[in-house]
């Protein structure tokens, strides 16, 4: 049996392994290395040569998308079926393997590994761009189509029961928001488990998002965030930034709204240095500028951790 034929050539270097549930699954001979990402990432490598020294999973699994929504005016929402074997850690991403295209897409999950546990698939968030997948996904991708993933990525939240309690600080600006909405889907995936369990499972800190965008359409997932707000007050919270907002702002996102951008001072309300963990996706420059912020402010280099897609 050979690959099937709607793999690109980046990736015809696979073996077929046995398949499971009706679906095949491909393995890498050669997995790539394990280091940390890094801010010196090239703006206009493609995703392939850019991740090259992330981590990897081998296997390459089938999927099909299963469901698509305008998450916004520029995003659009995939819900995708996976292979029983998938899995991924919250905050990872995905190789993304087209039919007939070329060039493999790079997208940040934004479901939470317990969707996957509960329904068998993951969602991504797609902003139009160009870029040749993110094009087939806005103009081509229909209910039923055929794609490819590989998980990968060293930039996730995944603790263990044992693990001590730690408090995250979430800085997003634009679709940055698609691997911390995971980590904040995960972590209120997370409170539920222990608050079934009476407090017996995990010792999980608080969670608070500082969310920056151009306006509220662009707000992803801002319902289900507020949902989780609302439902773990003194556990979950989060801050909406919008920069360029010219229209009267939704009443029901009042009450977290902020004009403008991220400033010191909400960081500073959220910063322990021996409690916080700060993960950060967004534009290069904001990554900057807040990474040196909460440097200022006595955040240890090693508690400061981001995903940089520009």
């Amino acid at each position: 049996m050979s690959v099937p034929v709607f793999l690109s050539s980046a990736a015809r270097s696979f073996i077929l392994l046995s398949p499971a549930a009706g679906l095949l699954c491909c393995r890498l001979s050669n997995p790539s290395s394990v280091t940390r990402r890094n801010m010196s990432s090239k703006n206009k490598m493609d995703h392939l040569e850019r991740t090259a020294s992330n981590s990897r999973q081998n296997a390459l699994y089938p999927a099909q998308v299963c469901g698509i929504m305008n998450e916004s005016e520029t995003v659009k929402r995939l819900r995708i079926a996976v292979h029983p074997n998938f899995s991924f850690k919250a905050g990872q991403w995905v190789d993304f393997f087209i039919p007939g295209v070329e060039k493999v897409g790079g997208f940040s999950m934004c479901s939470s590994p317990g969707l996957l546990q509960r329904e068998g698939v993951i969602e991504l968030a797609v902003k139009y761009t160009k870029h040749p997948p993110a094009h087939w996904i806005h103009t081509a991708c229909t209910v039923g189509s055929q794609v490819a993933m590989r998980v990968g990525g060293d930039f996730f939240f995944d603790p263990s029961p044992s693990d001590p309690s730690v408090d995250l600080l979430l800085v997003a600006g634009g679709v940055g928001i698609n691997p911390l909405y995971s980590i904040l889907m995960h972590t209120s995936d997370l409170q539920h488990i222990k608050q079934a369990s009476g407090g017996r499972d995990y010792n999980i800190g608080s969670a608070h998002l500082c969310y920056s965008a151009k306006n509220d359409q662009e707000l992803l997932f801002k319902s289900s965030i507020i949902q989780a707000c609302r439902e773990f007050p003194d556990k979950i919270s989060c801050d909406f930034h919008v920069t360029q907002q010219s229209t009267d702002v939704d009443p029901h996102l009042q009450p977290f709204l902020k004009r403008g951008r991220i400033t010191e001072e909400e960081l500073r309300a959220h910063v322990d240095p021996q409690r916080t963990m700060c993960l950060l996706c967004g534009p290069p420059p904001m990554l900057e500028a807040i990474s040196k912020t909460l440097t200022d402010l006595g955040l240890p280099k090693d508690r400061i951790l981001f995903e940089k897609w520009w």
